[in-house]
């Protein structure tokens, strides 16, 4: 019998665990009534990073900590680090070419992000910062200052 009970908790317990959200949907903190998917803490980011995730939506902020050059192969990109208040920090890949470059941004700036995820060695790195001209892929944005980039 105490074997029986014992593997309906675990099943629960996974059961649980499989159907927890990632994500919810809250409205945004800036002004537009877009509702976002945005993660609901720091937490999705570092699950996505310990278990070398890709390919996921993911909402966050954090602070810029170093701006990049941009990356002028292919497709050009605003880069930039974004250190979470967790301590993983992360790599923004922000698509120039598709949506509007962020002159005014600094180290030491806020920002909340919107993107997709992909897992490296650093920390990980958002892209798809942007809408999507094609409208198969989820647009995100960055928002820096009480501006909308996307």
């Amino acid at each position: 019998m105490k074997k029986i009970i014992l593997a309906v908790l675990v099943c629960v317990a996974v059961y649980g665990f499989i159907q927890s959200p990632l994500f919810v949907t809250v409205k945004s903190t800036f002004q537009t009534d877009k509702v976002v998917e945005q993660s609901n803490s720091d937490r999705v980011l570092e699950h996505a990073f310990k278990r070398q995730l890709s390919d996921i939506q993911v909402g966050g902020s954090g602070k810029v900590i170093k701006l990049l050059r941009d990356d002028t192969q292919g497709s050009r990109h605003q880069k930039f680090i974004v250190k979470l208040a967790s301590g993983q920090t992360i790599l923004i890949a922000h698509n120039i070419d598709l949506a509007p470059r962020i002159h005014s941004l600094s180290v030491g700036d806020p920002v909340n992000f919107y993107g997709e995820y992909e897992w490296n060695v650093r920390g990980g790195v958002v892209h798809w910062t942007h809408h999507d001209p094609g409208g198969r892929h989820e647009g995100g944005w960055i928002n820096h200052g009480g501006t909308l980039y996307e």
